[in-house]
């Protein structure tokens, strides 16, 4: 697998830390000439940089998934540079979990925004480049992040859970949509991983649940998602990995 996707254009979202470097990076190890996506560009610039250094081949683009224009923009970047992608990392979210009776809507709507928005409005910019380049080539990917929390329950995360539950479910039905035109529509899973996700929760019983499991469980590592796409992506055309779900080994739920 060391040069797996070489040829194909892979674009990543929320790029700027965490699974979406980690993958981002990995896949240019894979061969992949890589397109990372996120607001903070001096971390994406960063990035570039160790792809580069790496040998790999990689392409920074500022933009907010929420922001429908910005995200086309980006897309239509992608074309005129590269002709078009044929794998999109659907990866940028949010986890802002807090109690439903303290009515915290400001989070809510970031984490729909993000979480939901976000991800159709990456789907609605590159799911066009992705059919005409499995058209061209036999095969693309449409990689979406979910969490576990889209089939487990965890107080105090329901908006959170919700949006995941979006995104595994408009995954499946995405696949029956695109799988005919052969892009391969995939949904991973993760369980808990050590990313800067957790520090932007600001509940006091989330972060009491969070602490708890930190030191008695080994959690993933970023790289351990992104290996996990990686492997997707790698697999013959024929080959659709529905729903993959990666846990620690030792979180029951």
């Amino acid at each position: 697998m060391s040069k797996a996707l070489e040829g194909r254009v892979a674009v990543v979202t929320g790029a700027s830390s965490g699974i979406g470097e980690a993958a981002a990076e990995h896949l240019a190890e894979l061969g992949a000439t890589v397109v990372v996506l996120a607001r903070r560009a001096d971390r994406l610039t960063d990035l570039v940089t160790r792809v580069e250094k790496n040998g790999g081949q990689a392409l920074a683009i500022a933009a907010d998934v929420s922001d429908a224009a910005s995200v086309q923009a980006a897309a239509d970047r992608v074309a005129a540079e590269f002709g078009g992608a044929d794998l999109l990392f659907n990866n940028a979210g949010v986890m802002l979990p807090a109690p439903v009776d303290e009515r915290r809507s400001d989070l809510w709507q970031r984490e729909i925004d993000t979480n939901v928005t976000g991800l159709m409005n990456a789907i609605g910019a590159f799911v066009p480049q992705l059919i005409a380049s499995a058209a061209a080539r036999g095969v693309a990917d449409l990689i979406n992040t979910s969490s576990i929390g889209a089939q487990n329950i965890y107080p105090n995360f329901a908006v959170y859970c919700g949006t995941k539950a979006f995104v595994t479910h408009t995954s499946r039905q995405l696949r029956a949509e695109l799988g005919g035109r052969n892009v391969r529509v995939s949904v991973v899973e993760p369980g808990l991983v050590r990313t800067e996700l957790q520090s932007h929760v600001t509940d006091k019983g989330a972060n009491d649940w969070l602490d708890g499991v930190k030191d008695s469980l080994e959690w993933l590592t970023p790289e351990d998602v992104a290996r996990t796409v990686g492997f997707i992506a790698a697999l013959p055309p024929r080959v659709n990995l529905q729903q993959v779900t990666v846990m620690p080994t030792a979180q029951a739920s």
